[in-house]
């Protein structure tokens, strides 16, 4: 049986030399290569979509690729795609990034410049490791063998715009649908899930920081199961430690949680630092809540392009939620997107207060009664994400949410 090999190298150069040597092996079936981090996840994961057995045996990691450091993506590939073994090729074939390579989950390492004995000696070992891993998953193990689950970010455009509500309806709503949910509180200074949900905490997303490789079970310790079947991994209660959530530590906790959960929900606040930009980054689907007034439309422009300024986020890689709308209001969404350049929700969230002023006080947000209209557009928005498992509910739009709702209270 052919060994199917995915180089994934940015560099033009290298590509050539990599895919010249690997077509040269016994047996090897080399597939077309890619050039950065974000095309490796994405092939990988429409082919584990059809079937474990669609994935390469080998995937091949040249330490220039990008925008993901070449560790952080062996990480990632190793956690969302155990079936899959790792090669790191690299000019430093030190003992320290060797340990290092191994520890991110690496099968394997070569230096350059290539040698054809190096490199077929280390595919074929890698090979090898990866049938016996899907042997061992088609005789019932219980290894992950999904592509990873959902990850939802959302931010505001503005303090007060609605993105703590909105992230933990959505988290409620896939819950509530059969899914297993994480709920992110990565606003680390200011985060509030805690309180909107009457939460009394000890551990936070700080106790993950510092650490390098997160099994399920630190995972587990570090999560609130709240009653509703929720897990939070929360912010700080003091502000100041959120400093030690690195952007690094962000990939890896993002990734930790992919593989756990189905769907991670992630509020990110107002204000974007490294630990938010990793994981907007990271989003299959970056949320950008934005009220129909100037301030926030001008503060929704202003994060869309400095999103691609910095390279975390195209315009048309974003979703502009619109809460507290109203048809009187002279801005409406198609302007807003017409101001942004981004896609618009079709579910827009009423302006109604009123509706949410005694759970909120009360920190029972989760109590919101379902006839609240603000629930119905949210739970409607979750349908239109995709991200509620109920046929139902992944109806596109506030009609989504409605028969959604209808079939929990019958």
């Amino acid at each position: 049986m052919p060994t199917r090999i995915l180089p994934a190298v940015g560099d033009t150069d290298a590509v050539r030399s990599v895919t010249t040597l690997l077509s040269q092996l016994p047996d090897a079936e080399p597939v077309a290569p890619v050039v950065d981090s974000t095309q490796l996840i994405d092939t990988l994961a429409r082919l584990a979509a059809e079937s474990v057995d669609e994935l390469p045996e080998v995937v091949v990691v040249h330490e220039r690729i990008g925008p993901v450091p070449a560790l952080e993506l062996i990480r990632e590939v190793a956690l969302r795609f155990p079936a899959v073994g790792v090669i790191l090729i690299t000019s430093d074939a030190s003992p320290g990034l060797f340990q290092a390579a191994m520890d991110y989950g690496a099968r394997g390492l070569v230096a350059l410049p290539l040698s054809y004995e190096e490199l077929a000696s280390r595919v074929q070992a890698v090979a090898q490791w990866s049938v016996g891993v899907r042997r061992h998953l088609g005789a019932g193990g219980d290894v992950f063998t999904g592509v990873g689950g959902t990850v939802i970010t959302v931010s505001g455009a503005k303090g007060g715009a609605g993105a703590t509500l909105t992230a933990i309806q959505l988290a409620l709503a896939a819950q509530a649908s059969g899914r297993s949910t994480a709920l992110v509180d990565m606003d680390l200074q200011t985060g509030d899930i805690a309180s909107y949900l009457d939460v009394q905490f000890r551990r936070s997303v700080v106790d993950l920081a510092a650490i390098t490789d997160i099994s399920p079970r630190v995972l587990a310790d570090a999560v609130f199961r709240h009653d509703t079947g929720l897990a939070l991994l929360l912010a700080p209660a003091e502000g100041e430690r959120g400093e030690d959530v690195t952007d690094r530590a962000t990939r890896q906790i993002v990734s930790a949680l992919r593989s756990r959960y189905e769907v991670v929900v992630i509020d990110c606040g107002a204000q974007l630092g490294g630990a938010g930009a990793a994981a907007v980054e990271m989003a299959d689907r970056a949320l950008l809540i934005t009220t129909p007034d100037v301030v926030a439309v001008r503060g929704a422009k202003r994060a869309v392009r400095m999103w691609d300024r910095l390279q975390i986020r195209k315009a048309e890689e974003t979703t502009v939620v619109v809460n507290r709308h109203s048809r009187s209001t002279e801005i409406q969404p198609p302007l807003i997107q017409k101001i942004t350049g981004t896609a618009v929700a079709a579910t827009v969230v009423p302006a109604n207060f009123k509706e949410l002023q005694s759970v909120v006080d009360a920190g029972r947000i989760h109590e919101l009664e379902n006839k609240s209209s603000v629930k119905q557009a949210l739970w409607g928005l979750a349908g239109e994400l995709g991200l509620v498992k109920a046929a139902d509910g992944a109806q596109k739009g506030g009609r989504g949410a409605v028969s959604f709702r209808r079939r929990r209270e019958g």
